[in-house]
């Protein structure tokens, strides 16, 4: 398989109102990775906590207020949830596709998967980046009328687990249909993974954390593809170490010495072949994007990766074989300038390294 060692992507939003031109734009930036965006500015349903709700049974969409909420309570509910999960059971563990475009992601919630897979099929591109909302950000988004989370509803959780699993594995599905040839990555976006441990949620077991993001990953690996959980805030990296995933991805930016903390389960893990895709392009603090260069990220990335060093017992060229490169966030609540830019030093950051250290 191609190495993923430099390489570059991006993380779910970007700011364009018009799909052609953001798709242009993908395309024309990430010669290596392509990823599918986010694109509220074309219909607020394509925000990344409204985009995956077609299909999962007992979410409402209340259109008036743009707002969603779950109804595990209904006769239509229970109704709904036995096909549902026979609908699972057939996919996961029966490798029965026929009932898998029932899960699908389309208009009005995207706007850049057709075209996205529509270029994917006329390329020789390695890898494609996907991705879903996490399972514990959206229990924790997602509530019921009386304000109450779906992550306390065991049942519901399940769901949530089920569904999201079924979104991933139709877009990989949709990846091999238009280019078996191209591996899909495939990122769970996380960003409340930041908030585990804190007084917001005491009550939150890790293991549970843990048990689902380990659920969804295995499937995605089981389906020919690579996991990777992305969390922009500073975090408790062994979650995802124990949960098997491939990819951590984080703000690298703001957060720059968070893998410290955790440097023996983080050397293992590298040890074992996974790999940190450090987010080292600023993009939820403009100033700080505005103000950066090339020459402030090099420097920041092998600081970082000296540190590790430092700290472990762990050689530089294996943090290095094992890195690559995005933003540290969506792009969605920056100016275009901002974004084009924002993109454009990710990509030189990879090409930059990668004549460096010599890497193909």
């Amino acid at each position: 398989m191609a190495t993923l060692t430099f390489k570059s992507t991006a993380i779910g939003s970007l700011p364009h109102k018009n799909v052609n031109e953001a798709m242009a734009f993908v395309f024309d930036i990430f010669k290596e990775i392509p990823f599918w965006p986010q694109l509220a500015g074309v219909n607020k349903k394509e925000d990344m906590t409204v985009q995956y709700i077609q299909g999962i049974p007992g979410i409402v969409y209340d259109e008036k207020n743009c707002k969603y909420y779950y109804d595990a309570q209904s006769d239509e509910f229970f109704e709904q949830l036995e096909e549902f999960f026979m609908d699972y059971e057939s996919v996961v563990n029966e490798k029965d596709l026929t009932n898998l475009d029932k899960y699908a992601i389309t208009s009005p919630y995207t706007s850049a998967i057709p075209i996205y897979l529509d270029k994917i099929k006329n390329s020789n591109y390695a890898f494609a980046k996907c991705q879903i909302i996490g399972a514990f950000s959206f229990g924790t988004s997602l509530c019921d009328s009386e304000n109450v989370c779906a992550f306390y509803d065991e049942t519901y959780r399940e769901v949530l687990v089920k569904g999201l699993t079924l979104k991933a594995i139709w877009q990989i599905e949709q990846v091999k249909k238009a280019n078996p040839d191209t591996k899909v990555i495939m990122f769970m976006d996380e960003p409340v993974l930041s908030q585990l441990g804190t007084s917001a949620f005491m009550t939150v077991k890790r293991d549970e954390v843990v048990g689902m993001l380990k659920e969804i990953s295995d499937i995605i690996k089981d389906f020919g593809a690579i996991s990777a959980v992305h969390c922009c805030g500073k975090a408790d990296w062994s979650v995802l170490t124990d949960s098997d995933i491939d990819i951590i991805n984080f703000d690298a930016y703001s957060y720059t010495k968070s893998l410290n903390a955790h440097i023996n389960e983080i050397e293992k893990f590298l040890s074992k072949g996974g790999y940190i895709a450090w987010g080292i392009v600023p993009t939820l603090d403009k100033d700080a994007l505005a103000k950066t260069n090339i020459e402030e990220l090099e420097q920041k990335f092998e600081d970082a990766v000296d540190d590790l060093v430092k700290k472990s017992s762990m050689s530089k060229d294996l943090i290095i074989k094992q890195s690559f490169f995005t933003p540290s966030c969506g792009a969605g609540g920056l100016s275009m300038e901002l974004a084009q830019k924002a993109m454009t030093l990710v990509n030189e950051l990879s090409d930059k390294l990668k004549q460096k250290y010599g890497v193909i």
